[in-house]
């Protein structure tokens, strides 16, 4: 999957929207206030950098060990880099971005989560 795919995918999701807050070129997902999904490069391929549980996030990095890393300038507890390098398989790819999507959205005042419906 690559940046296009993957955004398209999350414009599904209720309450997403797409902004450039950093730059022109890096687009980021939100859930209402919440940034879930923010699309770079990492070594000559696209990525994204998706929220995680952290247990969760540490077991994604040993399974998929060079394709999942510490979120690029997040909290690396929290946050991964994924490699669009087609190591990690698409099922497994959306269901991190969706689970991003959920601990973005849980972490919504009780308004905000009303406002989406």
């Amino acid at each position: 999957m690559n940046h296009a795919q993957l955004i398209e995918q999350g414009l599904e999701w209720i309450g997403t929207t797409l902004k450039y807050p950093f730059d022109p070129d890096l687009p980021v997902l939100f859930v209402g206030s919440k940034m879930f999904a923010l699309f770079g490069k990492t070594g000559g391929y696209e990525s994204v950098n998706l929220k995680a549980d952290p247990e969760e996030a540490w077991l994604l990095r040993q399974q998929y060990s060079g394709s999942v890393l510490p979120g690029y300038h997040m909290n690396k507890k929290h946050w991964n880099t994924v490699v669009l390098d087609g190591a990690v398989p698409e099922g497994e790819l959306l269901a991190m971005m969706e689970q991003s999507y959920q601990l973005a959205l849980s972490k919504l005042t009780k308004r905000e989560r009303e406002q989406l419906k």
